[in-house]
């Protein structure tokens, strides 16, 4: 981040059912760009294997991958990667269970798409699933020597659309500032927190959903007064 100013139970199967090509083309509509992003994430996951770094450090491409299954998969503790306490500590150890089954058997689960059920759903596919495979994606690819890409400009106008459904929730733990995200290169701006005095932070669609789900690899500029930032740079943003 450019800071004009800132930065940024039961054992797991140990396989995984596969469902038949033909799914894909009968439940997942391609224009939706969580099917984009997803097959490129699993193109790169195999291309770098179980082991290569991430920007989660320490997580591999290993941890993120038992993550995704996890996610759509695991019905009993998928519920715990939002939720805290008793029902978190629950879903890392079903991860780390999801972790022992073989990363290949792992890719190709989430190659496969979404399962039947919530994650079908288009506005779920259009927001979250968009969001979380979009982050993961790069996260692999920036701890990978990968720097920001080329977004289609339908996929861009989405993420921007992502950006501005309930920002305050990622930006919940910032005090003493407003906070406004601005799409580099046009005049649409998106109030995540009102205040003052507010800070901006200007980027590319992606980019600026980097930097709220708190990535320090997001390549965003951020400005405002000197105090306002100092206040951001001690929140920690995301869910």
């Amino acid at each position: 981040m450019r800071v004009g100013a800132r930065r940024p139970v039961w054992e797991a199967s140990a396989e995984i059912t596969q469902r038949p090509p033909s799914l894909q083309s009968v439940y997942v509509a391609d224009l939706l760009f969580d099917t984009t992003e997803r097959q490129q994430l699993c193109d790169l996951l195999d291309e770098l294997g179980p082991q290569a770094p991430t920007v989660l450090d320490p997580w591999t491409t290993h941890d993120i991958a038992a993550q995704l299954v996890l996610r759509e998969h695991d019905f009993l503790a998928a519920p715990g990667l939002v939720a805290h306490g008793a029902w978190g500590r629950f879903a890392e150890r079903r991860r780390l269970a999801w972790k022992n089954t073989a990363f290949e058997d792992l890719v190709a689960a989430i190659r496969s798409g979404p399962p039947p059920g919530l994650f079908r759903v288009r506005w779920v596919r259009r927001v979250a699933n968009l969001n979380e495979f979009f982050v993961y994606h790069e996260d692999v690819r920036r701890a990978n020597g990968y720097g920001p890409r080329i977004i289609p400009s339908a996929e861009d106008a989405a993420l921007f659309h992502n950006v501005g459904c309930a920002p305050w929730y990622p930006s919940r733990r910032l005090r003493g500032a407003g906070l406004e995200l601005v799409w580099a290169g046009t005049d649409k701006v998106i109030t995540a927190r009102r205040g003052l005095p507010a800070i901006r932070v200007r980027g590319l669609p992606g980019e600026l959903l980097l930097f709220l789900f708190g990535r320090d690899a997001a390549d965003v500029e951020i400005t405002g007064p000197p105090g306002a930032i100092e206040a951001l740079n001690r929140t920690r943003f995301g869910m």
